[in-house]
C-alpha cells in the first residue's frame, strides 16, 4: 500500500512572502486570493489568544465583502450549531452525565438563525451551509430552517448547497421531509456495526435507528451518503474494514476522522490517539489502496484512496481526516456560528465574537456582516494543537459544531 502526504505542495513565491511576514508554517494552499504583501516597516504586533498559536498581523484588511483572512483563505462554508443538546454520549464527545446544557433563552431562535444564514450568503459569499450540533435533529424548526436556507440565492445566483451533520437518531422519520425542504446529503456518525460497541462508544444501545436512518437517507436521495468514524485505540479500530466494506457496497462515501481534544480532557491523549497512518494499516489488512492526486482535494478535509474491489466488495474510494497529524488549516475555508451566536474562526479557537448581542440590539444586516469579517481577518493560521501551550477550547464539541 502506498502513501502521500496530502499537502500540496508549496510554491517559492508564497514561501517568500510568508517569510517576510514573520510566519513560519505551512504555506496555505492558494485559494484564488493573492497573499497580502509583505509591509515596508516592521508588522504590526502579533495577535495573541490564550492556548492557541499566535499569527502575525500582516497588512490592511482588503476592501472586499468575502469573509477573507490574513493568510488568503476565504471561508465559505458555513457550519451552524443548532443546538448543544444531543441523545448520545459519545466517549470522544461528552461525559457520560453531569452536563450542562444551554438555557433556552441564550440560543437562536429559528428566525435568529434564518437571519444570519441569510447574512452570511448575501452579504458574504457563502456557498455552502452544514447544519450541526449536538444533534440538529432534536431543533424542532429543523426543516423550516433548511427550507429558508434553500430559498436563498448566492451573488451569481445560485442556491447554497445546505447539508446536515447528525447522529442518525429519528433521520428515518424526517429524511423525506428534509429533502423536500431543500436539504441536499447529510453525513451520519457510525463507529461500528457491532451492536455492543456500539452501544459500548455511544453510551447508548441505539445501533438499529441509526442504520435505520441510513436508509432513509438514501431511500430519500440525501445522496452522497457520507458516513463519519471516530476510531478509538482498543475499542473499535479492528472494526474498520467491515465499516468499509458496508460504505462499499452501499455506495456511500466513508471517512475516518482522527480523534481530537474536542471531548472530556481525560479522554484525549495525544499518544493514545489512532493516527491516519495506522487506520490506514488497519485498513490495508483486507483491502488495497492507492492514494489519489493531493492537488484535486482542495479545501476537503478528508485525504483520498482509491480502494480496489476485493471479493464480494466492489471497488470505490474511503477518505481519511487527520485532523491532529496531518492538518489541513492552510486550506480551511469555514466559519462557524455556534447555537448561542456566537462566530468562531476554528473548532479549537478560544476567542468568540458575538452576533447574538447585535441582532438583539437592533444591528443591521451591513454591521453585523462587518463585525463577520473582521472576525474571520483574525483568524490563526493553524489549531495550534502541537504547540506547547495548546489548551483545549472553553466549549465542548457539542456546544461548537462539528
Amino acid at each position: 500500500m502506498r502513501h502521500v502526504a496530502p499537502h500540496a505542495r508549496e510554491t517559492a513565491a508564497r514561501r517568500k512572502v510568508l517569510d517576510a511576514l514573520g510566519y513560519s508554517g505551512r504555506v496555505p494552499v492558494d485559494l484564488g486570493l493573492p497573499l497580502p504583501r509583505a509591509a515596508t516597516t516592521a508588522p504590526p504586533a502579533p495577535v495573541v489568544s490564550a492556548g492557541t498559536r499566535s499569527a502575525v498581523s500582516t497588512a490592511v484588511r482588503p476592501d472586499t465583502s468575502a469573509l477573507v483572512d490574513r493568510f488568503g483563505r476565504v471561508a465559505h462554508d458555513l457550519r451552524v450549531s443548532l443546538t448543544d443538546r444531543c441523545n448520545l454520549r459519545c466517549e470522544y464527545c461528552m461525559p457520560p452525565e453531569g452536563f450542562d446544557w444551554m438555557p433556552t433563552a441564550q440560543v437562536l431562535s429559528d428566525d435568529e438563525v434564518i437571519r444570519l444564514i441569510t447574512i452570511a450568503v448575501e452579504h458574504l459569499g457563502v456557498r455552502e451551509v452544514r447544519f450541526t450540533g449536538g444533534e440538529p435533529l432534536l431543533r424542532k424548526g429543523l426543516e423550516r430552517i433548511v427550507a429558508a436556507t434553500s430559498a436563498l440565492r448566492t451573488a451569481d445566483g445560485e442556491v447554497p448547497e445546505s447539508s446536515l451533520t447528525t447522529n442518525g437518531l429519528g433521520l428515518a422519520h424526517r429524511a423525506g421531509a428534509l429533502a423536500e425542504a431543500g436539504l441536499a446529503r447529510v453525513n451520519i456518525s457510525l463507529d461500528s456495526l457491532d451492536r455492543e460497541t456500539y452501544a459500548t462508544l455511544a453510551r447508548r444501545d441505539r445501533l438499529p435507528d441509526v442504520l435505520a436512518g441510513i436508509d432513509a437517507a438514501d431511500a430519500a436521495g440525501l445522496k452522497p451518503v457520507k458516513i463519519n468514524s471516530v476510531l478509538m485505540r482498543g475499542l473499535n479500530e479492528s472494526h474498520a474494514p467491515d465499516l468499509l466494506a458496508f460504505a462499499l457496497r452501499r455506495g456511500f462515501e466513508l471517512r475516518f476522522i482522527e480523534q481530537m481534544p474536542l471531548g472530556p480532557p481525560e479522554m484525549w491523549k495525544r499518544g493514545d490517539m489512532l493516527t491516519a497512518d495506522e487506520i490506514l494499516q488497519i485498513l490495508g489488512t483486507r483491502f488495497d489502496l492507492a492514494p489519489q492526486d493531493p492537488a484535486e482535494r482542495g479545501a476537503a478535509p478528508a485525504e483520498l484512496f482509491t480502494v480496489a474491489p476485493t471479493g464480494d466488495v466492489p471497488g470505490g474510494t474511503v477518505g481519511v481526516i487527520a485532523s491532529v497529524t496531518q492538518p489541513f488549516c492552510g486550506a480551511c475555508d469555514r466559519t462557524r456560528l455556534t447555537a448561542d451566536g456566537q462566530v468562531r474562526t476554528c473548532l479549537f479557537s478560544r476567542t468568540e465574537t458575538d452576533l447574538r448581542a447585535m441582532l438583539r440590539g437592533g444591528a443591521d444586516d451591513e454591521s453585523i456582516a462587518e463585525v463577520w469579517r473582521v472576525a474571520m481577518w483574525g483568524k490563526l493560521a493553524g489549531h495550534g494543537i502541537d504547540d506547547p501551550g495548546f489548551l483545549q477550547p472553553q466549549r465542548p464539541m457539542s456546544a461548537i459544531g462539528g
